[in-house]
């Protein structure tokens, strides 16, 4: 046993060397190939940077250790030529995209950062908190928890049902001056210093020296990517105290939760650590609330309001039509029905009430969470399988993916108390358009059941053998993003806006794969939006397979009730669904469409359908074309030769900022 506590585990190099001289199958020509690059492909020691399988090979040697760690603390046995064989299974389904780790995993699963520092929340999509019931002295705790969590890359919910509970007070004439130490806590202990000052009577006033702060441009180490400098954090203690010296004497608003928590969202993406996301809870009676994305009457929020979907929590049997008046605008507020998430698992069973403690949920609802919860998604794609048997096989080691992500324990006491009393994970679905594509519905529901079913009985196996509790839900369709680009899937349930399209990515001139992406025949033109001329937009042809139906084939209707066969046959805990509508033709049902769905669903959101054509903005992301273009496109277009690649990062700064580093409707 003492053998295995002091080594690492290690996948058999003689099985990676076959994998080595595979080329990977990256999805949509190329465009999940640069998504990999740009997103989750890290600088090795001698400088250069990883290829695919070597991202999975880190990845799978990090899980392994994971539950090692675990299974040595539970005094269980530890077969190390079980876990070769379970490594190795595990390897070929993610080289070939048969399931994929989120985007968390990929990026810190392996990594120092877990490894040596044991940093587990890096691994998790989302977490949730509440500012109910705080006093004085807990408001700022929050917000510090979404701070600390969003520089990890999670995803964080928050509600404002903390409004008027506490006064905004004057910091008092005494100074006091803290010293920012260069790390994420430091970051994280600077907000709190400074919130407290305002929430907690007879605080000095808070100075801050940001000397010990690394300069702009400077490499992180242990979670990868280049440093902002303090900058961000220097604008954001300037924008807090805005907010609440407008307050002092008075409670704190609605507005000024959000505020806070959408400027803080604005300093981890501005200060280059990962892309993060939030989503804000409020009432639907709270005239300020619904109007916090209404940028005529709050012009000044549009610089940070960005940061947040929002949406309000919905009761069963209400008026929807002040609500839905707000959606025809600009597709907010959306709607989470915390009734049906704390009583229901799947809509096909009986209210069971195990989730009673749920208090909101991530940035996509797609997953139920306590206040201070966190969790892991993991996503599989049917449509890459040629049998349900084969998919079986797939969702357990989706499966247990995730669920040994719950055994590395935050370092937030509560979020692990929660996590270790709820083993709650997501296990998703990506390319359910592209499977309808090719199968029945009625294929699609066997899958469902057959699965779900699957999965719940592999959780109570696993959770004996690891000697933790069950999972309090399993299941769940995440919205996707990247990751489904990398496996060139259809995101969650979501039709695809046209069977071919042009996909453009923003990178800068003097990135490596400049001349990389001009040789292998994609068109690459200068970003008429680039202040500089150094800002370059690559062109990505994108075909998303036969028979599949774009969303302009889909009506609103329709697409509500994939939502529900979703959430009856295999989500028990929620789909995340953004339902695209014509207001012309659409915008009229909106109201008594949620009178109907508000019994079947836990969570929705809505879109008006954005027309191209009537847009002046050039170099759009998306761009539908004709199979005769594609084809033309194509064949110009060669296999790309990356592996000489060094440390220089490809980047998209608007393509994915939101939810799960992958992508949510705004």
């Amino acid at each position: 046993m003492r053998r295995v506590l002091n080594a690492k585990f290690k996948i058999d190099p003689g099985f990676i060397s076959f994998y080595k001289s595979r080329p990977p199958h990256f999805g949509f020509n190329g465009l999940g190939e640069i998504a990999y690059r740009r997103s989750y492909s890290r600088i090795k020691e001698d400088g250069t940077k990883e290829q695919w399988f070597e991202t999975v090979e880190r990845v799978v040697n990090g899980t392994m250790n994971l539950l090692i760690k675990h299974s040595l603390e539970a005094n269980l046995k530890v077969d190390l030529n079980q876990l070769q064989n379970i490594a190795q299974t595990m390897y070929g389904k993610i080289f070939d995209f048969k399931f994929m780790p989120p985007g968390r995993g990929l990026w810190a699963m392996g990594t120092k950062l877990t490894e040596a520092k044991q940093i587990y929340a890096s691994l998790n999509n989302c977490a949730f908190v509440t500012t109910e019931n705080c006093t004085d002295e807990s408001l700022s705790k929050p917000f510090t928890f979404l701070m600390d969590m969003s520089m990890l890359g999670v995803g964080v919910g928050f509600d404002t049902k903390g409004a008027s509970s506490v006064t905004i007070k004057t910091p008092n004439q005494h100074k006091d001056l803290f010293v920012i130490e260069d790390s994420r806590e430091g970051w994280v202990s600077s907000v709190k210093k400074l919130l407290d000052s305002y929430f907690i009577k007879n605080k000095p006033t808070m100075e801050f020296d940001y000397s010990k702060l690394r300069p702009e441009g400077a490499q992180l180490k242990t979670f990868g990517g280049t440093c902002s400098g303090p900058e961000p954090l220097k604008v954001l203690h300037k924008e807090i105290r805005m907010v609440l010296d407008k307050l002092a004497g008075k409670g704190i608003t609605t507005r000024a939760i959000v505020d806070i928590m959408n400027m803080i969202a604005k300093c981890v993406i501005a200060g280059n650590i990962r892309k993060t996301a939030e989503i804000a809870f409020g009432e639907p009676d709270d005239e300020e609330f619904l109007n916090l994305k209404n940028y005529r009457k709050y012009p000044e929020r549009a610089l940070y309001g960005w940061t947040s979907n929002n949406s309000v929590f919905a009761k069963l049997g209400m008026d929807y039509t002040r609500v839905c008046d707000n959606i025809l605008y600009n597709g907010e507020p959306g709607f989470c029905w915390l009734e049906n998430m704390r009583a229901y698992g799947r809509m096909l069973e009986p209210a069971n009430y195990k989730d009673h403690r749920a208090a909101g949920g991530n940035p996509c609802l797609e997953q139920t969470l306590e206040s201070y919860e966190m969790c892991c998604l993991v996503e599989t794609f049917p449509n890459r399988h040629e049998s349900y048997a084969e998919y079986e096989d797939t969702l357990k080691f989706a499966y247990l993916y995730a669920k040994i992500v719950t055994l590395g324990l935050s370092h937030w006491t509560e979020t692990s108390e929660i996590v270790t009393r709820n083993r709650r994970i997501g296990c998703s679905m990506s390319g359910i358009a592209q499977f309808l594509g090719r199968h029945q519905l009625h294929t699609l529901k066997d899958w469902l059941i057959k699965g779900y079913d699957a999965v719940r009985a592999y959780d109570l196996d696993l959770s004996n053998k690891l000697k933790v509790n069950p999972s309090i839900k399993s299941t769940s369709i995440k919205p996707s993003g990247t990751v489904s680009l990398l496996a060139g899937a259809t995101p969650g349930m979501h039709y695809p806006e046209s069977l071919y399209y042009i996909r453009r990515i923003r990178f800068p001139k003097n990135n490596e794969l400049y001349d990389l992406l001009l040789n292998s025949g994609y068109k690459v033109k200068e970003d008429v939006y680039s202040k500089n001329g150094m800002d370059m937009v690559v062109e990505i042809p994108v075909y998303v397979g036969e028979n599949v139906r774009s969303i302009k084939e889909v009506s609103m209707k329709e697409q509500l009730e994939m939502a529900v066969f979703l959430q009856k046959y295999w989500a028990d805990n929620q789909v995340s669904c953004t339902v695209q509508f014509d207001p012309k033709t659409e915008g009229h049902l909106l109201t008594k469409a949620l009178d109907e769905y508000q019994y079947k669903l836990k969570g929705i959101s809505f879109l008006p359908r954005f027309n191209p054509q009537d847009s002046t903005y050039k170099q759009l992301p998306y761009e539908e074309i004709t199979k005769d273009k594609y084809l033309k496109l194509i064949k110009h277009i060669e296999r790309m030769s990356t592996s000489k690649l060094t440390n220089k990062e490809l980047y998209d700064p608007k393509s994915e900022e939101f939810c799960d580093n992958d992508i949510c409707s705004i």
